[in-house]
């Protein structure tokens, strides 16, 4: 018996002694003895390409085997050279002492003062051994900036029910260019939205196209304030992009309106319209009225005019105004207008000036919007008035030219056909201008050949034999700035058999032409005419003026 216990206790012996050994060599490939960390910036800018460098070194006395390696990018980050934000590797035998670098670029986005962290697991088998070890590490960097303007432009103060723009500005300063921007804004209770330039996917959020370094942009909204006198209403506007289905924010901004009591209230006409659409090359008579709907009395006020767009500020006149044309403005002075030397509670008054736009080749702008900023003592109003575009169309008769051979005597003689060409020049500036059609009507003695030049305007040529309308169907004029040479051009034979009654008489060969079109930007259906070409042909120098009468 005594056999048996001595027995059962040197197995008990062996045991325990095996298990410690286990668990000393099982302690010995600990983390001490792989090293691993994760070398990158403390600090960097957001957009900015990030490298991290992994090290990781076998401290031991064995070789390591079947090493796994796990890499996760910081949240919000773009892999530079992989797809997804988590990276599994299988990786070389380990040796010992041996040293490795493995390299990660990326880029992550986030608002200033945000934290990115990394995160690595590397996990190995020592020679000999069975049972798998690993080991981890993390690094962490900060958004330091976000190289990004983004702020509201706003009244401090606005009235009640009054129209108020809040413009948000923004501009790119990275280098890496930014795509799928959105911008959101949370409106105060009292604010009513009226409308936005651009135009927003929803009436809070605008999708921004790409943006470049040293490349901004502007959002315009239209609203009405309500609330109490000397309330404050908070705007709130964030930036950011989408990235993988989610949206991450760079920018955040807010800022506070007051409510007050309005004094002055100013109102425009032009040419007796508050909607008028400008036309270039118009004169504009400006009517700019003011009343006092306060309380208080006013005295010793100037009214300042300022005028940007496209136009000819040197045609101004404004007879007891002012005119400036180093800022394009013009200033109404107390001493010259007595509704400026005292406005009375329920008194108004109104100053007047005349002003051209420029011409179409002039302004050289697309979309051109004509604004007048008002300013009668604390209070300003803006006012932008749209220019529309203008179509430009040339009609030409020749009798000697390239696209055609013409044939018949010159000067014209009684029932003798002779054909000429006739050329339809059309050009367009400052909008993109839609349905566009040139109408004419020929004379009863003149017909179509049929030839017509381009082929490809064929299709869009016809000829109504009882009105005996020409119609020319053009479509869309995209806007060109200063148009020097036409954008589209259709020539066209007619043939021309005089009759007794025209002998010793010009005959018209076409009457004057018309070209329509519907302006784009204003919605304003516009036109202009050509006029009629007869048979002295003024545009064909080698027929002259007695040539042009019927024999």
């Amino acid at each position: 018996m005594k056999g048996k216990i001595f027995v059962l206790f040197f197995i008990v012996i062996g045991i325990l002694v095996g298990l410690v050994f286990w668990l000393g060599q099982k302690n010995s490939y600990s983390k001490e003895v792989l090293s691993l960390e994760i070398l990158g910036p403390e600090k960097a800018q957001a957009g900015e390409e990030v490298e991290y460098a992994l090290r990781y070194k076998n401290k031991g006395s064995v070789r390591l085997e079947d090493l796994e390696l796990v890499f996760e990018y910081p949240e919000d980050s773009l892999p530079l050279n992989d797809d997804a934000q988590r990276i599994t590797r299988d990786l070389e035998d380990l040796y010992p002492d041996q040293e490795e670098l493995i390299y990660f670029r990326a880029r992550f986005f986030g608002k200033e003062g945000d934290i990115k962290t990394a995160e690595v697991t590397l996990s190995y088998r020592p020679k000999n051994l069975k049972p798998f070890y690993e080991s981890k590490s993390t690094f962490s960097t900060q958004i330091e900036s976000v190289p990004i303007t983004f702020a509201f432009d706003l009244p401090s103060k606005s009235v009640i029910g009054k129209e108020t723009k809040i413009s948000l500005n923004y501009f790119s300063d990275l280098e890496y260019p930014l795509s799928d921007l959105r911008v959101k804004i949370d409106y105060p209770s009292g604010f009513g939205f009226l409308r936005s330039r651009p135009i927003g996917i929803e009436r809070n959020e605008w999708q921004l196209g790409v943006l470049n370094k040293a490349e901004g942009g502007r959002i315009e909204i239209f609203g009405e304030l309500s609330g109490g006198i000397g309330q404050q209403e908070m705007f709130r506007a964030q930036l950011g992009i989408w990235l993988k289905d989610h949206f991450v924010l760079l920018k955040e901004i807010s800022r506070g309106v007051e409510i007050v009591r309005p004094h002055l209230i100013i109102s425009q006409r032009i040419n007796g319209a508050e909607d008028h659409i400008a036309s270039p090359g118009e004169l504009l008579h400006y009517e700019i009225s003011f009343r006092n709907i306060g309380d208080e009395f006013f005295e010793k006020l100037f009214l300042v005019s300022q005028l940007e767009g496209p136009f000819d500020f040197d045609s101004v006149n404004a007879d007891l105004g002012k005119v400036n044309t180093a800022d394009q403005s013009i200033l109404w002075d107390w001493r010259n207008l007595a509704e400026l030397q005292y406005l009375g509670p329920g008194e108004e008054g109104m100053v007047e000036f005349w002003v051209n736009t420029k011409s179409g080749q002039e302004s050289g702008i697309r979309n051109p919007i004509l604004k007048n900023r008002v300013s009668l003592s604390q209070v300003r109003e803006d006012f932008e008035t749209k220019m529309s575009s203008r179509l430009a169309l040339s009609q030409k008769g020749f009798f000697k030219d390239d696209a055609f051979t013409n044939s018949g005597p010159i000067p014209p003689r009684v029932n003798k056909t002779t054909t000429y060409t006739i050329k339809w020049e059309i050009g367009n500036y400052c909008n993109e201008v839609g349905n566009v059609k040139i109408r004419a009507v020929l004379p009863t003695s003149v017909e179509l050949t049929g030839d017509i030049s381009p082929d490809d305007e064929k299709p869009n040529f016809t000829f109504d034999s009882v009105s005996r309308e020409i119609l020319w169907t053009v479509g869309r004029l995209d806007a060109q700035s200063g148009v020097t040479v036409p954008q589209k051009v259709l020539i066209f034979q007619i043939r021309f058999t005089p009759s007794g009654g025209q002998k010793g008489l010009v005959a018209t060969l076409i009457n004057e032409a018309r070209i329509l079109g519907e302006d784009r930007f204003t919605g304003k259906n516009i036109e202009a005419l050509s006029a009629a070409i007869d048979t002295t042909l003024p545009d064909d120098a080698s027929v002259s003026l007695i040539e042009g009468i019927v024999q």
